[in-house]
């Protein structure tokens, strides 16, 4: 009997021995593996978090004109390309601009010269093409757009669509509605709490037509307690997303508009007013009525909402658009604005059109 007891001790114990064996064993592995990712490289998210978009308008202009004049040569001058090439030269710090240097990248370009070898000891030079390519990708390119019949007259109304190769997007404010701005990118704001300014405010009257910039979809549209109501378009591309705020009390909005709607560069979409600052809706609670103009870069659909959102200084660029405003027409017996002459954008769906 006593040898059974001892035996049968021997094998509870033994047990408990592998059992204890084999939970270290696990734990090792566990650990190695641990070791492992430690050192192992990790793969990190590849999209750009940041833009500091300092162009003025008058180099824009510059690289624009280079382009729309090279649009049918041999060696096409790409404005966003030479914008870049200055960018990666300057470290983005467009204070350095000298005409010279434009000029440079051109007749190199101009002589065939490859974009590789001119960039090949720049090398944040992918990161300002692809940055500045997010900022004014939809801009320039060609379009067809309505004009009157240089054969009719005048008074006949008669129209005729022609194909052009340029400058696709507006100015937010309609042609012949005066506004004033400063830049205020970045100014203090605190209602609700204490935030920067992310837009850039443009100061007008009350009904004032507000215009598509580029081309897209409307992706938001309604009330917000800070923008009052409000319009949001996202570029055909998705790199862009347009924030239209403060409009009109009661009507702020063209009829036809709605989440989904597809809309042309220079449509008319809403109405300048004083909305916002309240939670509750159609409220005039905005001292001077305004347009507040965001625009937000999207390289990943994380950086949408939250804390990791990029909106960039879009005062130079409102500038640069002054030389594109829309021409707009009352609607009689109506409270809504129509544009003048259609623009046909090859980006816009042919359905779902404003």
């Amino acid at each position: 009997m006593k040898t059974n007891r001892l035996s049968r001790s021997m094998r509870i114990i033994l047990i408990q021995l592998l059992i204890l064996f084999f939970l270290t064993l696990s734990l090792c592995i566990k650990s190695r593996q641990a070791a492992a990712e430690n050192v192992l490289p990790v793969q990190k998210e590849s999209f750009i978090r940041w833009v500091d978009f300092t162009i003025p308008a008058e180099v824009m202009e510059k690289a624009l004109r280079l382009d729309i004049d090279t649009c049918q040569d041999k060696h096409h001058l790409d404005w966003i390309t030479l914008l870049a090439w200055l960018g990666a030269r300057y470290g983005g710090d467009f204070s350095r601009f000298r005409q010279k240097d434009l000029e440079e990248a051109a007749a190199r370009l101009s002589s065939g010269e490859a974009i590789s070898a001119m960039t090949a000891d720049m090398k944040y030079f992918p990161y300002y093409l692809e940055a500045y390519r997010a900022v004014l990708g939809g801009m320039v390119g060609y379009f067809r757009q309505e004009i009157d019949d240089p054969e009719s007259s005048p008074e006949s109304g008669k129209r005729i669509w022609v194909t052009k190769y340029g400058l696709k997007d507006f100015s937010p404010i309609a042609k012949g509605f005066p506004y004033s701005d400063y830049d205020d990118f970045g100014a203090s704001r605190s209602y609700g709490f204490k935030r920067k300014h992310l837009g850039h405010d443009m100061m007008g009257q009350v009904g004032t037509p507000v215009i598509a910039v580029e081309s897209g979809y409307v992706e938001a549209l309604g009330w917000n307690r800070y923008g009052g109501w409000r319009i949001g378009i996202r570029s055909f591309d998705r790199k862009r997303y347009y924030y239209y705020a403060h409009l009109r009390k009661n009507y702020p909005y063209q009829s036809e508009l709605k989440v989904g709607s597809a809309v042309t560069a220079g449509d008319v979409i809403g109405y300048l007013g004083r909305t916002g600052y309240s939670d509750t809706e159609n409220t005039n609670n905005i001292d001077t009525p305004h347009l507040h103009f965001g625009l937000q870069l999207i390289f990943d659909e994380s950086q949408k909402e939250g804390n990791n959102e990029i909106w960039i200084d879009c005062y130079e660029i409102v500038k640069f658009l002054q030389m594109n405003q829309s021409q707009v027409i009352k609607v009689d017996g109506t409270k809504e604005w129509r544009r003048v002459y259609r623009q046909d954008d090859s980006a816009v769906p042919p359905i779902k059109r404003l």
